[in-house]
This record gives structure tokens, C-alpha cells and sequence, in this order.
């Protein structure tokens, strides 16, 4: 009775392996007949999510810098708020100093407000003896030429200082302008 159980596990044995070594031949052949396709869809599928990530990635990249231009912007935007609130000071201790000229008190507080407009980038628009620009200058009134020498559309005299903010004019200069 060995021997038969002996047999019985060899059929066994053989039959299995019969089964196990046509499996992965049939598997075998069906895959290198659909390999092609499948590797077109891969290659398809690996073509769109690569395209899809460089779209994110710069869809980030442009919102990165447009926030970034934003923030810049708000600052810029606050800065020449309180700025526009400290002109009126400026211009008190001008006609301060315009009054009382020998005045240290009045010298030493307009140095001190020309050092801070100039550490956040304010700076006066000089006007006195330029040709008159509509951009920075107002021209409030327009007398005759006071020496022949004087060419025409010269600011003589500036009754209120106008100021820049880097290259945005926060107020313009009113100005006397000679014909």
C-alpha cells in the first residue's frame, strides 16, 4: 500500500506541475499580446500627471508671487498713509522756519522729520528754478518774468513743498510759474 500512496502523490505531483507550468506560459502569452497597449497607457497616463503637476506647480509659483506683490503692495500703501498724515507737520515747521529762521528748536525738528521722511523714502520735489512738469508741479499763479534771463514756464517761488514716495508722487508742489 506505500507504493500506491507513492504513486497516487507522484500523479499528484505531476498534474500540478503541469498546471503551474502552463499557467504562466498562458499568462505569458496574453501579456505579450496586450503589452503594447498597455504600456501606451501607461506612458499616456504618466504624460498627463506629469503635465498636470507642472501646471500645479506653477499655478503655486504665480500665486506665490502675487501674494508676494500684494503684501508689497498693502505695505507701500500703509507707509503712504501715515506719511500723507505727517505732511501738514512738515509743512507747519516750513512756515516755522520761514518765520523764525535763526530758531535752533525749529531747525533741529525739520532736520529730525527730513531724516525720517528720508530713511522711508520720502523725498522733496525741488521745484525753485525748474521748468514747470504738470506731473510734479501745480502752478497756482503766473507772473511776468521778473529778469529777462528767466526762460518761460520757470518756477519762481513754491508756496507748499510737494513729495515723492520712491516713484510715486504723493503730493504735487504748488508752485509760481513766470510767462
Amino acid at each position: 500500500m506505500d507504493e500506491n500512496k507513492e504513486v497516487k502523490v507522484e500523479s499528484v505531483s505531476v498534474n500540478d506541475t503541469e498546471n503551474v507550468e502552463q499557467t504562466p506560459n498562458t499568462v505569458a502569452n496574453d501579456t505579450q499580446s496586450d503589452a503594447p497597449d498597455i504600456v501606451g497607457e501607461l506612458q499616456k497616463t504618466i504624460s498627463e500627471l506629469n503635465d498636470k503637476y507642472l501646471r500645479t506647480a506653477a499655478e503655486l509659483e504665480n500665486t506665490r508671487r502675487r501674494s508676494a506683490r500684494d503684501i508689497e503692495s498693502v505695505a507701500r500703501n500703509r507707509a503712504m498713509a501715515v506719511a500723507n498724515d505727517f505732511l501738514p507737520v512738515m509743512d507747519a515747521i516750513g512756515a516755522a522756519i520761514k518765520q523764525s529762521p535763526d530758531d535752533a528748536g525749529i531747525k533741529s525738528m525739520m532736520a529730525a522729520m527730513e531724516s525720517a521722511f528720508a530713511r522711508i523714502g520720502i523725498v522733496k520735489i525741488e521745484s525753485v528754478g525748474q521748468i514747470l512738469n504738470p506731473q510734479f508741479h501745480n502752478a497756482i499763479q503766473v507772473v511776468e518774468k521778473p529778469t529777462l534771463e528767466t526762460p518761460s514756464n520757470t518756477i519762481i517761488d513754491e508756496l507748499q513743498t510737494g513729495y515723492m514716495f520712491g516713484d510715486t508722487v504723493m503730493r504735487t508742489a504748488m508752485v509760481t510759474v513766470c510767462k
